[in-house]
């Protein structure tokens, strides 16, 4: 087992062991261990009562958070005609067809997200061995194959939060920055709250919260009551 640093001791020692903390608290916490050279990313946390074996319990999806991830995702666009100017107006690192797929096959994946248009699947597609295990295959259900490319740009360019719940039902993403102000922090981490609540599975039974914890990127984590 890894020998547990001092700093990491002293914040340990703050957080109310297994007793769960309102989300105001929680975050009024977490502000306080922001002690390092570089800002931390908050990150959330959620075991649900899901079987991730079965298909139809599968919770997956993405989110504008309301504040932000403070960070500009790096975009590409596979478009054609008028859809490569428009993403390019939007932002996009980089926008093409045939020419862009061949550069990511010679080893080019300096980018956060991949956004193409239905038409371009075609080309796309030969890609899904590159991009699919770094996660930026492009996905209607993700909102990343889409003919508004000016605006899907602009979300990712926002920040826009994918997530998918693991092998043990569990479901963690980034919501923010330990720069944040308090409340901007609790509104996005409340925000991701919410959508995780309203795409409870039909199939899944029982208890579907069974808990919520936030941490930063060195901090421990913090439970927070499920009310």
């Amino acid at each position: 087992m890894a020998k547990q640093s001092k700093r990491m001791r002293e914040l340990t020692k703050k957080v109310p062991g297994s007793t769960p903390m309102t989300l105001a608290e929680a975050v009024k916490l977490l502000k306080t261990f922001n002690n390092t050279k570089f800002d931390q990313s908050v990150e959330i946390a959620m075991r649900l009562g899901i079987d991730p074996k079965q298909a139809d319990q599968i919770v997956r999806g993405s989110i504008v958070l309301p504040n932000g991830i403070g960070k500009s995702l790096r975009v590409v666009v596979f478009a054609k005609g008028d859809k490569l100017d428009e993403a390019l107006q939007a932002g996009a690192v980089e926008a093409g067809g045939p020419e862009l797929a061949q550069k990511i096959k010679d080893g080019w994946t300096d980018f956060d997200a991949c956004i193409a248009t239905p038409d371009m699947m075609g080309v796309v597609g030969p890609l899904g061995k590159i991009l699919g295990p770094r996660g930026l295959m492009p996905s209607p259900r993700a909102g990343t194959v889409t003919m508004d490319v000016a605006k899907a740009v602009h979300e990712y360019k926002m920040g826009k939060v994918e997530f998918r719940n693991d092998s043990a039902g569990s479901v963690q993403a980034i919501c923010g920055k330990l720069s944040f102000e308090a409340d901007k922090l609790q509104e996005n981490i409340q925000a991701f709250i919410d959508l995780i609540l309203s795409l409870k599975p039909a199939a899944a039974k029982g208890q579907y919260l069974k808990g919520i914890a936030i941490s930063a990127t060195m901090s421990p984590g913090i439970r927070v009551t499920l009310q």
